[in-house]
């Protein structure tokens, strides 16, 4: 076949029959503010971590909102804790307890297998 120096994109659609939204109703219900985010990216412009590593909380926080599930443990211990994210956030979301009730989700996951 000739090749014309492009190629075709995967689909982008959203499949909501196959994501499952667990992480995200867990966080709906026990850290409020995070549906408060609005996924403007001040959080990940400003996140010391995102600076010498691929962390971008924005992204971790959209995949959520999707119900898609990367490796997350692997994900949130990028990050440093430092709350920087907190202080520039416009919408008051505690980024670092959305963190730290994911790192506990996974656990508690973890736990009842």
């Amino acid at each position: 076949m000739k090749d014309f120096g492009y190629t075709i994109n995967k689909d982008r659609q959203i499949n909501f029959d196959r994501t499952d939204k667990w992480i995200y109703e867990y966080l709906k219900k026990h850290e409020p503010s995070f549906k408060l985010c609005i996924g403007c990216g001040t959080c990940t412009a400003t996140c010391s971590s995102g600076n010498f590593t691929d962390f971008n909380l924005r992204r971790l926080f959209t995949l959520i909102h999707r119900g898609y599930k990367l490796d997350m443990k692997d994900e949130i211990t990028k990050c440093m804790l430092c709350g920087k994210c907190i202080m520039v956030c416009p919408r008051g979301v505690n980024t670092r307890n959305i963190i730290l009730k994911i790192n506990e989700v996974i656990e508690n996951r973890k736990r009842k297998k």
